[in-house]
Parts: C-alpha cells; structure tokens; sequence
C-alpha cells in the first residue's frame, strides 16, 4: 500500500561527468554540422550539383534539422537533470507520479531529467510550543509549554504520508503536551507521587516517548522534548503560592522540631551518663520546657541567671 513507502535510493550520475557527455555531444553535433556545411561549400565552388552526392536538394536542411532535433531531444531536456544537493539534505524523485528515490548524498548530480525533485532537510529543528492552557489530573488549570528537537529519518515518509510534515510536527507536539499534562498532578505533596514539577527527567523521557509514536509515520525521529514553561494559571496562582509557602513552613517547623527534641534528648543523656548533676522530673520538665522554646524560637532568647532562692 502507498502508506507503507519508505525510502530508498535512486539512480543518480556524478554532474560533472554527465556535463562533459552533454558537452561531447553538443561539440560533436556542432562539428557534423559544420562539416557538412562546409562540405556543401566546397561541392557548390567546384561547380558540382549537390544532388550527384547528398541525393536530394533539400540536403542542406534535412542536415540541419537533424542536428537541431538532436539538440531539442537529447540536449536540452538533459539539461532539467542536472542538481545539486546540500549537506543534510536530501531530494526525493518523482516520475510521472510515482517515487523513485531519494538522493542524500551532497554534491552535483544528473538524474532522469522528467523527474520532479523537492529538497527536503535533513537538519536537527527545534519547535517552540505555545502556552497550553490545561487542566492537571488533579483538575487544577495550569500552563505549560515544551520545546522538542527533531530529525527528518525518512524522506519518503515525510513527502507522501502527510500533507505538510512541519505541520504535523507542530500539532501533534501540541496534542502530546495536553494528553501528558492531564495524566500528571502539576505536584504532589507526597514524594513518592510523580508530578510534573517533581520527575522533569522522566516527563521529559515520558513525552519524548510519546511523540515518537505519534510522529513515527512521518518518517520523524524525537531526540529530545522538555518542559519549558510550568506554571499554574493566573486564576489560582497567589493561591496556590500561598499553599506552597505554607507547607514549606510547616516543613521547615517540623525539622526544626525533630532537630529539637534530639538536641534536648542528648543533653539529658550526658547529664545522665556523666552524672554531672541529679535532676528530678519537676527539674527535667523545666529544663526541657527552656531548651525547647531556645532551639524553636524565632526570635534571640535572652538568659535569665538565676542566682537562688531568697528563702531556703
């Protein structure tokens, strides 16, 4: 079937040998040409008829004519197949509507003059997607926006399986980024959940994946999509920021607790082991209690020296 054509290489003659073949023919039609004219003026000053040799009258222009269709046969239409072809591109063949073949290699080519040839590029490409608006799998609107690299592998594919490649590239980039931002939560409170803001490498990974499949009919290969742009939606933004700032809060609260209580917990054990002093429960909970409120506050504690009881 015509959707499964792949690429394959077509006939093809260095330019410069071929340019000295059509030049070997135009001089050697020139030379016959002038041959025979010159042939005829000797005949017509010695007094000779031209048909005692050359058989009819009309010589002179069945020569001429002859030499003329050879020029207007071979030559000129000959001339349509001489091209050239850049570093990292690549001519695919049509004749008479059906493909015979690309050319990558560089350089100066003859090829069947009655084929159509359109370049195609075979260079690495970056598409810059737009600014999606999208719904996250937690149902929040965020934006988003990827940048992909690409490479034309199969020039037949990308010539005949779409309409316009580029714009296939472009659409399908746009569709990937919208079906993977919906699987995805923008983030996740528990570190264990992949979100879109936490795993970029395997986003990435996932939506590279993605595209080839989608693209692998146009003869595309993905090497490379990112994120570039992650954000939420300008409606729930100051929201959500503030919802990030307090959970940063709380954890940065919740270490320096932990921190905390395994400072006092070590204090009271080297009181304990060196036996530097004897503390009852009424004294430990005090002391515990100051410990606590220097490690966790917020503000420089001020000490208060206390220099004994008035009464005993």
């Amino acid at each position: 079937m015509e959707q499964n054509i792949q690429e394959l290489p077509a006939f093809k003659i260095n330019g410069f040998v071929m340019l000295a073949v059509v030049g070997a023919i135009v001089l050697g039609g020139g030379w016959y040409l002038w041959s025979s004219v010159h042939g005829l003026e000797t005949l017509l000053q010695r007094g000779l008829k031209v048909t005692d040799f050359l058989g009819g009258e009309d010589a002179v222009a069945e020569v001429v004519a002859w030499v003329a269709a050879t020029l207007l046969v071979v030559v000129i239409p000959s001339l349509s197949g001489f091209f050239s072809v850049e570093p990292n591109q690549a001519a695919v063949l049509v004749v008479f509507g059906k493909y015979v073949g690309t050319i990558r290699e560089s350089g100066f080519w003859w090829t069947n003059p009655f084929a159509s040839r359109q370049k195609i590029s075979l260079r690495f490409r970056n598409f810059n997607s737009k600014i999606i608006k999208v719904n996250d799998a937690d149902g929040s609107p965020i934006e988003i926006a990827a940048v992909v690299v690409w490479q034309v592998f199969d020039s037949a594919k990308s010539r005949f399986a779409v309409d316009d490649y580029e714009e296939f590239v472009a659409i399908q980039s746009e569709t990937a980024i919208r079906a993977l931002a919906i699987r995805y939560p923008y983030d996740s409170p528990e570190a264990h959940t992949p979100s879109l803001r936490g795993i970029p490498d395997e986003i990435a990974h996932a939506l590279q994946k993605e595209l080839q499949v989608r693209l692998q009919i146009t003869g595309v290969e993905v090497l490379e999509a990112r994120i570039s742009h992650l954000a939420y939606a300008p409606e729930i933004a100051q929201m959500m920021l503030r919802r990030q700032q307090a959970k940063a809060l709380i954890d940065a609260r919740r270490q320096i607790v932990e921190g905390a209580v395994g400072m006092v917990s070590e204090a009271l054990n080297r009181l304990s082991q060196e036996q530097m002093i004897e503390l009852d429960d009424e004294r430990k909970a005090a002391m515990i209690n100051n410990l606590l409120v220097v490690l966790t506050s917020e503000q420089t504690a001020q000490p208060v020296i206390n220099t004994g009881t008035l009464y005993n």
